[in-house]
């Protein structure tokens, strides 16, 4: 009786996600444009991708947009997480919880497009409210510092609603008691934080870190809608060497390597923080 009801999610999985991801780690060593058959290739994908610049940059760009991102995000989220759970009226706690979530169930790439018209450097918002303070116009998308911080802004602002439920979650699993206590001992504000709500949120602050982590090496939509990578290469980044490798050029071998990479990327950054966490991360 288990089996049977466990039969449709187990035959779904290895259809739809073991199958694919095992065709895609055995593409990786062939060469393949959907026209002629698939040829072996050895590793002579992973060497292509090694040698080509455009490719280095990609990597780099997003382990440089990872550290810059993760970092505001779990910041911001953190700052908030303790601010709504302050003292305040459970209406206005609703309210935002409500708010801060509601960017991540937008589309990224409508979001992306709406921010594009923002930071448009001659009809945009943003430079018009700094024209009113006597700032000149400041080209947001057509510069590298000015578009990855675009990029950057966007992706946080999109999804930093979804750490900050996770960290409120944590903060409001709380016992009061123990802040009582740590006000007695004159432990208030940052020292209340400190020994108090930082070592007790601490796991949901690992889930945090890596659901955020994952998420930023992953990204596509923000600097493709965005930016297209540009200005050059500046705001490439490692999904969109997939993505132009695949459904650009045809080179579905060479995309296959590179996603493989990513993968490893990602499976050794995730294993890294689990390894840490036994640090900072405290389990009451």
């Amino acid at each position: 009786m288990i089996l049977l009801l466990l039969a449709p999610t187990v035959v779904g999985m290895g259809i739809f996600t073991l199958l694919p991801i095992a065709g895609s780690l055995a593409l990786a060593f062939f060469r393949w444009d959907l026209l002629s058959a698939p040829e072996f290739a050895g590793v002579d994908n992973f060497l292509t991708l090694g040698a080509d610049p455009t490719v280095r940059t990609a990597f780099l760009n997003t382990i440089v947009f990872v550290i810059v991102a993760v970092t505001l995000q779990l910041s911001l989220a953190m700052f908030l997480a303790v601010m709504v759970q302050s003292r305040m009226p459970e209406w206005l706690r609703l309210f935002f919880r409500s708010t801060f979530f509601f960017p991540l169930v937008l589309s990224a790439a409508g979001v992306s497009i709406f921010m594009s018209y923002l930071f448009n450097e001659q009809f945009g918002v943003v430079n018009w409210l700094l024209g009113l303070v006597g700032i000149p116009n400041v080209p947001w998308l057509t510069t590298p510092t000015g578009a990855a911080a675009v990029v950057i802004f966007v992706f946080v602002w999109q999804n930093f609603g979804f750490s900050f439920l996770i960290l409120l979650g944590g903060i409001a699993s709380i016992p009061k008691e123990l802040y009582e206590a740590a006000e007695l001992d004159g432990a208030r504000g940052w020292g209340a934080f400190r020994n108090v709500t930082f070592p007790l949120v601490s796991p949901s602050l690992l889930v945090a870190s890596v659901t955020a982590m994952i998420m930023a090496l992953q990204v596509f939509d923000q600097p493709y809608v965005l930016t297209r990578g540009g200005p050059g290469d500046s705001t490439r980044s490692a999904v969109m060497v997939v993505f132009e490798a695949a459904f650009q050029r045809l080179e579905f071998g060479l995309a296959s390597a590179a996603g493989l990479v990513l993968m490893l990327i990602i499976m050794l950054i995730t294993w890294a923080q689990f390894r840490l966490s036994r640090r900072f991360v405290f389990y009451q």
